[in-house]
């Protein structure tokens, strides 16, 4: 291949990376301004593999090494208490999925479900006889960090990291190619199995409520609303026919499985819609990380070819800002949210600590208050803008998303991407975040 010739202080060899770059630019046209570039995430400039992980796993263990914290063992739960605790992850955030779509699948049945915990950032997964406790957390620059932790007593616990079994799944067609998490909708057996021939559902909160929750156990009621949770598929010759009223507003799960094993006996509604909308939050901000810094350095490749190099961003680093960054504003303010028809309600108490962790504005609003009648939340607009994964997007992104905010919630950008947006909706969101966002653009508070 040929190339331009290149200063001397330039360097002569070229990475593998970089040479698709180069084939991009030189040989082939950009469409949409879009480069070809095939890197993936365990090269420059993400290196997932061999980045330092700074999530709180990672500080958690730095904690556990230095002996400031000391796990207690439970006899019946292992150290499952003592990792809630100290990640701050409430149990009211309980829920349980029985089909077997875990790698500890052997130990999950309906009887024996899988229980899941959540927090803004991190997640735990508890099976009944299993070896080790699941942990996850979202890293700002890498996205789902994934992790193990012995169940067997010792004087140190260590989570450590897995990246290869984990990936399979979690790094796919699932979470746009990237490390991320997943909620899926299944057509499970009375075992547990997944009947994958009829389908899956990957959902968020967008999908329609008749679509979640396949393999999931759910407790609450939601009036004539009706999902895929709590039954088996009865009729092998058509796995999709699932008998839904039977699933319908369980507020009690004792009459399907022995619940005293596990910490409550809920698998909150309210819950696992949160969860599911966190889920795919998380995921657009490492899709937007990545997609940032791959294009900025993208950029750099050309800039190092040619002799003039350009001054700011190029259109095409813009065009992949701006599509990434779209996908995430999208998101972050509720776009194509599946409506609500009647009020939902939860059973654990997971709604009101969920609605306590603020932060509130001076007039006592909060973007964590629900409303759980025709929508989720009061103020659409996402609670997880406050997280670690939002405030360590690359400027170039959090510039892009902040403008588009500061035009949509002005009435600025009236196109029917946000017409679920009231007027008032968009004059509280912004005082809500300028209230309490401190990292706001000035011209947001002049």
């Amino acid at each position: 291949m040929k190339t331009m010739a290149k200063p001397e202080n330039r360097p002569q060899t070229t990475p593998a990376w970089a040479q698709k770059v180069t084939l991009a630019v030189i040989g082939l046209a950009l469409p949409n301004g879009i480069a070809v570039a095939g890197s993936s995430f365990e090269e420059d400039p993400i290196n997932y593999l061999t980045a330092p992980a700074n999530d709180p796993v990672a500080r958690l263990q730095k904690r556990i090494d230095r002996g400031d914290v000391e796990f207690d063992h439970d006899g019946r739960h292992g150290y499952l208490p003592a990792v809630l605790e100290a990640m701050n992850v409430p149990q009211s955030a309980q829920v349980m999925v029985f089909s077997k779509t875990s790698f500890q699948r052997d130990n999950i049945t309906p009887a024996t479900p899988r229980a899941i915990y959540f927090s803004d950032d991190v997640y735990v997964g508890w099976v009944q006889g299993g070896d080790v406790v699941e942990v996850s957390a979202v890293e700002p620059q890498l996205g789902a960090i994934f992790y193990s932790l012995d169940q067997r007593k010792v004087d140190k616990p260590a989570f450590l990291r897995q990246n290869d079994q984990c990936l399979q799944c979690h790094a796919s067609a699932l979470t746009r190619g990237i490390p991320g998490h997943v909620v899926r909708s299944v057509f499970p057996n009375r075992d547990g199995l997944p009947l994958l021939q009829s389908g899956t559902h990957r959902t968020n909160h967008t999908s329609p409520l008749k679509e979640r929750w396949g393999g999931w156990y759910v407790t609450g009621t939601h009036g004539k609303q009706r999902h895929m949770g709590n039954v088996f598929v009865e009729d092998k010759a058509d796995p999709t026919k699932l008998d839904l009223e039977a699933g319908a507003n369980v507020t009690d799960l004792s009459g399907k499985f022995d619940v005293s094993p596990y910490l409550v006996p809920h698998s909150d509604i309210v819950a696992l819609m949160v969860l599911e909308h966190q889920v795919e939050m998380h995921n657009l901000f490492t899709h937007a990380n990545y997609s940032t810094r791959t294009a900025l350095r993208d950029q750099a490749v050309i800039d190092n070819m040619v002799e003039e190099p350009q001054e700011g961003l190029r259109p095409s680093t813009k065009a992949r800002i701006k599509s990434a960054g779209e996908k995430l504003v999208e998101y972050l303010l509720y776009a194509e949210e599946e409506p609500l028809t009647e009020p939902i309600n939860g059973t654990s108490g997971f709604a009101e600590e969920f609605a306590k962790r603020g932060p509130r504005d001076p007039q006592g609003r909060s973007l964590r208050d629900l409303d759980m009648t025709t929508r989720m939340f009061k103020y659409p607009c996402s609670y997880l803008i406050y997280s670690e994964a939002f405030d360590n997007l690359p400027d170039e992104m959090k510039k892009y998303v902040y403008g588009r905010l500061w035009e949509i919630l002005n009435g600025l950008d009236e196109s029917d991407d946000y017409d679920h947006l009231t007027r008032g909706d968009r004059r509280e969101i912004r005082e809500i975040l300028i209230a309490t966002k401190t990292d706001l653009p000035d011209y947001w508070k002049a």
